[in-house]
């Protein structure tokens, strides 16, 4: 595994520590850690509760890698930097990352640990990058945010896309997703706090701009766009807040390959006109509601992080993500489609991340990157070798 600062930590306890492990996407992450870790693979599962950690690992008893068990706290900072001290990598499923997450990171930045988050978080994105990119530049961890639905097939997706188009143009890609599936709690309230911190975000993403460089010669934009009908997928195409474009122009800005001048623009896919204006009217109203405390602390109550619906309701559930991607003379579409995308696949999603990070070989990075730039064609490959389809669906 190629470092900058030369060492991969071979001498530290574990390869991989999972942090959050009791929760319920922490649970799934765990489980499937345990079912597909590769031999020999050192692994501990972490969190504040004891009790819980120790019923879990009795649950996995019978896989084929059982982990060890760790004490850690997020009200505890020694406890996070002696958890960061004793792995190679670092998967945290501990939100929202806002109010929970820093002191971890700046654990894992100031040890040489890789880190891996399940983060939508834009404030929290760029208040570690501020932060905390410098010292991991130094240590050489690569702290990689973002590693469940969102962003990994859309960032992996538009790498993908950019890969099947001529190299050394302008190249255009917009992303179209489709989901069937119920949200998870923990989504809901990262989204919840950011509706409620608009300032903030903004604040944040200026102090961001202040210091990252500059980019030089080149052009990754994720501009604006209103409501159309997308003719090239058949569907009316709502441009989606997330962090998703975000982290494509991360990785446009980072490397190369995406051409002099790239363009990402980001949508929701709905095939009805009804569901569509249904949609807008209903994130509206809760971008209202989160502006008022009583109204912000009721919706938190009907939707808790760590609950999730049972086996069955998701395994009837998917997503796809096609792309449209254009540069050079030559058009292409490409999707992204698996399972259930906020329970299962993001437990998968996060933990062949953290699998990548810890055993493949990967180009040499440091401090915040995203996945592509990360782990790009190794993490593709895992993924799909895992059952989530990346694949040419036409050229022309």
């Amino acid at each position: 595994m190629s470092r900058l600062n030369g060492t991969d930590h071979a001498d530290r306890a574990y390869d991989i520590v999972l942090f959050g492990a009791t929760g319920f996407v922490g649970a799934l992450t765990a489980e499937y850690l345990a079912a597909h870790a590769p031999e020999g693979l050192r692994w501990a599962i972490a969190g504040r509760s004891p009790e819980k950690l120790e019923l879990l690992r009795e649950r996995l008893a019978d896989a084929p890698s059982v982990p060890g068990v760790l004490h850690a706290d997020v009200s505890d900072p020694a406890s996070l930097r002696e958890l960061a001290h004793c792995a190679r990598v670092v998967a945290t499923t501990v939100g929202p990352y806002i109010t929970y997450g820093e002191e971890l990171v700046a654990a894992c930045a100031d040890a040489g640990t890789d880190y891996v988050d399940l983060t939508g978080e834009p404030e929290f994105v760029d208040l570690t990058y501020v932060r905390h990119d410098a010292r991991a530049r130094e240590t050489g961890a690569r702290l990689v945010h973002a590693c469940g639905f969102d962003s990994v097939p859309h960032d992996l997706g538009a790498y993908f896309t950019v890969r099947q188009l001529p190299e050394g143009v302008p190249l255009r890609v917009d992303g179209y997703v489709r989901t069937h599936a119920m949200f998870s709690g923990g989504t809901f309230a990262s989204a919840l706090t950011q509706f409620s911190r608009g300032r903030h975000i903004l604040a944040a993403a200026r102090d961001r701009r202040r210091h990252e460089p500059r980019l030089v010669g080149r052009r990754a934009s994720t501009p604006a766009s209103a409501p159309r009908f997308a003719k090239e997928v058949g569907a009316w195409a709502l441009p989606l807040p997330t962090i998703d474009p975000q982290v494509v122009q991360r990785s446009a800005r980072a490397l190369e390959r995406y051409g002099p001048d790239f363009r990402y623009r980001h949508y929701a896919a709905v095939e009805r006109l009804p569901i569509a204006v249904g949609g807008v009217a209903a994130a509206g109203a809760v971008f209202a509601a989160a502006q008022l405390p009583p109204a912000r602390r009721w919706l938190s109550d009907r939707f808790k992080p760590g609950d999730g619906p049972s086996a069955a309701l998701r395994a009837k559930s998917s997503f796809s993500v096609r792309f449209v991607g254009e540069g050079g003379g030559r058009r292409v579409f490409t999707e992204v489609a698996g399972g259930d995308p906020g329970y299962d696949e993001t437990a998968k999603m996060l933990a062949e991340s953290a699998l990548s990070l810890a055993f493949d070989e990967l180009p040499e990075t440091a401090g915040q990157v995203t996945t592509a730039v990360a782990m790009g064609d190794a993490l593709t490959e895992r993924l799909r070798g895992a059952g989530i389809t990346f694949r040419v669906a036409a050229t022309l």
